[in-house]
């Protein structure tokens, strides 16, 4: 499967990674840290997909930073494009949103809590862009058939299934890595998010809690289990980040775990 024209996913060929910070804060974040993850990305040949999200609609709290809005946020994305040379993905809330945002974006992403929700996923699927699909945090592996079915309804069969942990009980989630390999048999490249399946959601009242310590283990697992890509939300200072600073992966450390990362993709792909 071709996510733009130079990265491909399989879930047998090389690890591909989607990184970035969770929101966009400021055009200067946004465009430090894609940087910095491109300098990191070519010295160990791993494909990067720049991440972020123009707005996060779904924040605990009505008081919670959401993001710059769709019309910044694209152009800032836009010009992550332009001086980097590198494919970029985001989510949307709506269906009206998803052509708008396919004419910036390589890779459009259906959010977890929105996975369910057939006019979502026909409206990803009717740009004809490459869609990474989160699976909600309620739904099981097999479920995401149903979710496949409605996006190839539209005559577009470029689906990703990323997991990001399932409830565990309140407030917390729990990864199954059983989940991977089934929805490797559905046939499509599956990502795995290993910073959005460390949170603990609404841990804290008026925003999400979790543990980034966990997160690198999560990917060395994952990564030996054999997936098409990982996904991880990074930022050059996340206690001042203003949405995951719980979870999101500290910029200036992310090049020994990518290290560690390519070295287990290898070794389970090609020993």
């Amino acid at each position: 499967m071709e996510l733009s024209n130079k990265i491909s996913a399989s879930n047998e060929d090389p690890f591909f990674l989607i990184a970035g910070p969770c929101v966009i804060e400021s055009e200067e974040q946004v465009l430090k840290t894609a940087r910095e993850l491109t300098s990191i990305t070519e010295r160990y040949d791993i494909d990067l997909i720049f991440k972020s999200s123009f707005d996060k609609a779904n924040r605990s709290s009505i008081s919670s930073y959401r993001g710059p809005g769709m019309k910044q946020g694209l152009e800032i994305l836009q010009r992550v494009k332009d001086e980097y040379d590198l494919p970029v993905i985001t989510d949307f809330h709506i269906p009206e949103q998803a052509d708008p945002v396919s004419e910036i974006v390589d890779i459009l992403q259906v959010p977890a809590f929105l996975s369910r929700q057939t006019d979502m996923l026909t409206a990803a699927g009717e740009t004809g862009l490459p869609i990474n699909v989160k699976k909600g945090q309620f739904l099981s592996a097999e479920g995401m058939d149903n979710v496949v079915d409605k996006i190839e309804s539209m005559g577009n069969e470029q689906i990703m299934l990323c997991e990001r942990g399932a409830m565990f009980g309140y407030n917390n989630l729990v990864v199954d890595m059983r989940n991977l390999d089934i929805m490797k048999e559905l046939g499509k490249p599956v990502v795995f998010d290993t910073t959005h399946s460390v949170q603990r959601p609404g841990a804290r009242g008026d925003s999400s809690g979790g543990d980034r310590r966990f997160a690198p283990t999560l990917a060395r697992a994952a990564l030996g289990a054999g997936v098409a890509g990982i996904f991880a939300e990074v930022h050059p200072d996340p206690p001042s980040a203003k949405c995951d600073a719980k979870t999101q992966l500290p910029l200036d450390e992310f090049e020994s775990h990518l290290e560690q990362w390519k070295a287990i993709d290898e070794t389970v792909k090609y020993d």
